[in-house]
């Protein structure tokens, strides 16, 4: 009897097959004696379309929405008939007797598998291969500790749960949004769980940036020349810093050092480590790869290690642990006892099993990412910029430790202290992996209580920088930690704290290492963002997207880290999946009526120069005129009559509530008497939802809001 094996793709196929010595090749699959192996190609089935469930869907309509499944269901993929049947044929034969699912470790490669293998209907037992890496030794040992695959239950709930709430938010809320908005941006939108999130960390960053006012601050710096003629600079600093407000204070103490002595108060020496950066996990890597070279994107980072995966040179990349597993520390020898050799530092390369590199509390699911044991030949120029960015981190961890020392001198003048700072490295250590080269400062030899001359002094006026611009290093940093304790910058390369690693390792993030590059492109292929360089920000579409779109909670990065949570905690079967999926459905149902009935919150037309045209509103209801749009209020066509009714654009009862009526708005209102809004905010800030009607006077011809909480219209 024989078992079916599924890969997720064909390169993974034959890296099983190698390992098993398999080489007879059918169409669509290998076969030999024991295993018969097969493949997928990614997904081969996706869920039905909304037309699929109800033919009237086909045609969108705000009628139609939300619409919910009662059960979720499946089809094939048109490209994917083929390889279906091949499975399904392979799987039918009588001389199979059970399956062996070979997907990729995460929860999308356990989906790929059970829906592929639910969808043969065949009833026989499975089994599951769990493996890091596809090298022949890894695929031997793997298949020696199968396990039932009923064991992967809760991640196939996460799987499924994150398919279909993607489903139910994205289909939902972009067609009610299209419906609705689609004349102000002249295009479809995009609504999604990660996408708007996302979006919003942009954003974000582009008004900080243009909120920021620039400070001025003076500094003054001394120069000193020593007995041996050597010269050295001093900043002036208090106890308070050395950037200073009052420019007219330091001239004068600058005025007060004409023909003083100066002296070295104190010299101190200090020894600093430097700890090699951790691991590479997939963020970490995209982060490294795209801020090192110009062109790359993380989504092609991803690619290009996907490749390196797949030809059995890396281990798993999709990764977001920073360590290594403690059952790893026997293979990782090996590995690096490969991969020193020929190296002009090989000498200094020491293995060794601290937390720094094995540490269980710092992985999830699968360790950091490192090389193979197999060495990487004939690879493109892309596929060597990746490889060596993993096979230089992981033997950066097994140098020395970099030391240098940090040289203080303190510089009086009167009573005034000036501060040296000196660097001279020590031992370079790890460093020498990637040839990075040290900012050494080298001062004159000086001595507590030498005499040193003053040469001169200088004020600097000096101003604060506004924050950088979002890189798709720093943008992935902030997705794999919702933000949390980390204030991004570029050349940000330090260690994580705990509470980051707990983030990160516990599921609290936007999307997952495997999603986060797919979510930055598609940002950009909407229309939501650009790249300018290494740059990113929101382009006028995103803007209007953030400031006007109504649901705001999906733009919420706690919210979205909370979603993200409830879905690594089903695979961890802490939660329920049909919890996830109720508190998922009541959000979408709230979400679209929001949209709907929000009449305040209208995205407007994206071309500055288009004109205004005079289109009817609706009925006026004082004289049953058209009301038409003005440049100050939307009123009476009648007004020549003596017609009074008019809703001003700038209403200060509606400004009162940070809201602001336009052409939806008012159609709204004449169409049912009423407008709805969620948006709407009382004097502490707080939100809160509302219906008002526009009643006319008893003693006048002119019209006032009235507010109530629940609807009038009957």
């Amino acid at each position: 009897m024989s078992k079916v094996i599924i890969a997720e793709k064909p390169s993974v196929a034959r890296n099983i097959a190698d390992a098993l010595k398999i080489k007879t090749r059918r169409d669509g699959f290998l076969e030999g004696p024991d295993y018969i192996i097969t493949w997928a190609y990614g997904h081969l089935l996706e869920l039905y379309d909304a037309k699929d469930y109800d033919s009237d869907m086909a045609s969108w309509k705000m009628d139609n929405f939300p619409f919910i499944p009662d059960t979720f269901k499946y089809k094939s993929k048109e490209d994917a008939l083929k390889q279906l049947e091949v499975i399904r044929t392979l799987i039918s034969r009588a001389d199979v007797d059970g399956i062996i699912s070979a997907c990729d470790y995460d929860r999308e490669g356990q989906i790929i598998g059970d829906i592929t293998i639910e969808h043969t209907n065949s009833g026989k037992p499975v089994e599951r291969l769990l493996l890091n890496e596809w090298t022949p030794d890894e695929v031997l040992n793997g298949m020696s500790k199968l396990i039932s695959n009923e064991k992967m239950t809760p991640l196939r709930d996460a799987g499924v749960s994150r398919q279909w709430a993607d489903w139910l938010i994205g289909i939902n809320l972009t067609s009610v949004a299209t419906l609705k908005y689609q004349r102000g941006f002249g295009k479809a939108l995009n609504v999604g769980r990660v996408l708007l999130p996302t979006l919003k960390i942009i954003y974000d960053r582009d008004l900080e940036i243009e909120n920021f006012k620039s400070d001025a601050y003076y500094r003054m710096l001394g120069q000193f020349k020593s007995t041996e003629g050597e010269t050295y600079d001093g900043i002036y600093t208090t106890e308070e810093g050395d950037k200073f407000e009052d420019v007219t204070a330091l001239k004068t103490l600058k005025e007060s050092f004409t023909g003083a002595k100066a002296i070295v108060s104190d010299q101190a020496v200090e020894n600093k480590r430097e700890y090699p950066p951790s691991l590479f996990n997939l963020s970490g890597l995209q982060g490294y790869v795209t801020s090192k070279n110009k062109g790359w994107t993380s989504d092609k980072v991803l690619k290009v290690a996907q490749s390196l995966y797949e030809k059995k040179l890396i281990t798993y990349p999709r990764t977001a642990s920073l360590a290594l597993e403690d059952t790893l520390k026997e293979k990782t020898q090996k590995v690096l006892a490969i991969h020193q050799k020929g190296l002009p530092y090989a000498h200094e390369i020491q293995f060794h099993t601290q937390k720094r590199v094995f540490d269980n509390t710092k992985v999830e699911s699968h360790s950091a990412i490192i090389p193979t044991y197999l060495i990487g030949k004939g690879l493109s120029n892309d596929e060597k910029v990746v490889y060596e960015a993993v096979k230089n981190r992981f033997i950066m961890q097994f140098m020395p430790i970099a030391e240098h020392d940090e040289v203080t001198v303190k510089t009086l003048v009167k009573d005034s202290k000036f501060i040296t700072k000196g660097r001279i490295q020590r031992i370079e250590g790890w460093r020498q992996v990637e040839k990075i080269k040290s900012k050494e400062v080298l001062l004159p030899n000086l001595v507590k209580g030498d005499s040193v001359t003053p040469i001169g002094f200088k004020i600097d006026k000096k101003t604060t920088n506004p924050p950088k611009r979002h890189t798709e290093k720093t943008l992935l940093r902030v997705m794999e930690t919702c933000g949390r304790n980390y204030k991004p910058t570029d050349d940000s390369t330090g260690e994580m704290d705990s509470e980051m690693i707990e983030s990160i390792l516990s599921g609290f993030s936007i999307g997952t290492p495997a999603t986060r590059a797919e979510t930055i492109t598609k940002l950009k292929r909407v229309g939501y963002i650009e790249a300018k360089g290494k740059s990113l920000t929101c382009t006028e579409m995103g803007r209007k997207m953030v400031e006007l779109f109504p649901v705001q909670s999906l733009f919420d990065l706690e919210y979205t880290g909370r979603l993200e949570k409830s879905l690594s905690d089903i695979g961890k079967n802490t939660i329920s999946k049909d919890d996830f999926m109720k508190t998922i459905t009541d959000f979408t149902k709230d979400a679209v009526y929001a949209i709907k009935e929000d009449a305040f919150h209208v995205i407007q037309d994206l071309e500055q120069n288009k004109k205004q045209t005079r289109e009817s509103l609706g009925k006026c209801p004082v004289c049953g005129s058209d009301v038409v749009e003005g440049e100050k209020g939307f009123g009476c066509s009648n007004w020549k009559s003596g017609c009074k009714f008019v809703v001003w654009k700038n209403d200060r009862y509606l400004e009162a509530l940070k809201v602001t009526p336009n052409k939806n708005t008012v159609k709204k209102l004449l169409e049912t008497g009423e407008v709805f809004s969620n948006q709407f905010t009382n004097k502490k800030g707080e939100k809160f939802s509302a219906f008002l009607t526009y009643k006319k006077n008893t003693n006048n011809d002119y019209f006032s809001w009235e507010m109530s909480f629940s609807s009038k219209i009957k």
